[in-house]
């Protein structure tokens, strides 16, 4: 794959085959965001799993301290006075069997979507378009809850959820290039730390394989986890 010289002066300043400190990986991340916008810089961990099997999943979410540097914009499947917590605290559309019929229509102006316990037999509905967009409401990420208010409130502070791949990979986002390193490392040990904690009991050897950090359009500089214990 030929790449343009930006990235190739980036690539430069980075030694492929060397495993980072956190930090300084990050500051890499940062010198090396050369684009016209203010790019993502996104987290890619190898676990030692297999995701075929039930009992290695690694699936959860987690509040970015820093947030995420984008405007997320969620939605709400709700009635009664969970809708008006919801409204309450800035969905920028709430319903129930009108969003859910709006949806169906092909309404996906949205990144997320929450809803509560006793919605999700007619949300189910849903599954086949929300599904393999990544948009299906599910209560390990949190937006299956009674408490939609709350649901709503942490998307929009920088919720992120994190899940394996096919091949044992999540990628996250862990915050903008413009955030400068300190902030992106306090949302990289947020994140590290709770997949950390997520181990199932099932997974045998080295947990974190790898874990990478990239900007969007830079090269990837590879981290060292041995401070997240597992």
């Amino acid at each position: 794959m030929k790449h343009g010289k930006k990235y190739t002066d980036a690539a430069k300043l980075i030694e492929s085959s060397k495993t980072y400190d956190p930090a300084e990986a990050l500051e890499l991340c940062c010198k090396t965001a050369t684009a016209k916008f203010d790019e993502t810089v996104e987290l890619h961990v190898r676990l030692g799993v297999d995701s075929r099997h039930a009992d290695q999943q690694v699936r959860g979410a987690v509040v970015l301290p820093n947030g995420t540097g984008k405007n997320v914009r969620v939605i709400a499947i709700a009635k009664g006075e969970a809708a008006k917590a919801a409204e309450a605290a800035g969905a920028q559309e709430v319903g129930d069997d009108d969003l859910i019929a709006k949806i169906q229509g092909g309404y996906l102006d949205f990144d997320v979507l929450v809803t509560t316990p006793d919605m999700m037999g007619r949300v189910g509905r849903l599954g086949k378009i929300l599904g393999p967009r990544g948009l299906m409401p599910n209560p390990k990420a949190g937006t299956v809850t009674p408490d939609v208010g709350k649901a709503v409130t942490d998307a929009k502070a920088g919720k992120i959820e994190y899940r394996l791949d096919k091949q044992n990979i999540i990628h996250v986002p862990i915050g903008k290039a413009s955030f400068g390193p300190e902030k992106l490392m306090t949302n990289l040990d947020t994140v590290l730390d709770a997949i950390a904690k997520a181990k199932p009991a099932a997974a045998k050897g080295q947990y974190f394989k790898s874990a990478t950090v990239a900007t969007t359009m830079g090269p990837g500089v590879r981290v060292a986890t041995n401070k997240y214990g597992v």
